[in-house]
């Protein structure tokens, strides 16, 4: 009887192991809603407006809202996205390409 406990232990453990290494993919089941706000005025001319992305922190997704920068000469920015895995949508990192 003991050793049926002491697998079952080791189960559970095992399989909060996999779980736990599962969340720090930063994979989500539904795609988190977008928050509304209001974009501030351009500080200068020609300022480009990099918009807000979802960044993962503390096992969740949380919002960080855009902000302007200088373009990047002969360059352009490509927005992130949500894509759907195989455990859920992840989000992809906006860049400059």
């Amino acid at each position: 009887m003991k050793t049926l406990s002491k697998f079952g232990i080791l189960t559970a453990l095992a399989g909060s192991l996999f779980l736990a290494s599962c969340a720090s993919e930063g994979y989500v089941v539904e795609q988190p809603v977008e928050p509304v706000y209001t974009r501030p005025i351009a500080p200068y001319a020609n300022a480009y407006w990099v918009p807000g992305e979802w960044v993962y922190r503390g096992n969740r997704y949380v919002y960080r809202n855009g902000y302007y920068t200088r373009a990047r000469a002969n360059r352009v920015y490509v927005h992130g996205n949500w894509y759907r895995g195989s455990r859920g949508y992840a989000w992809r990192k906006g860049h400059w390409r």
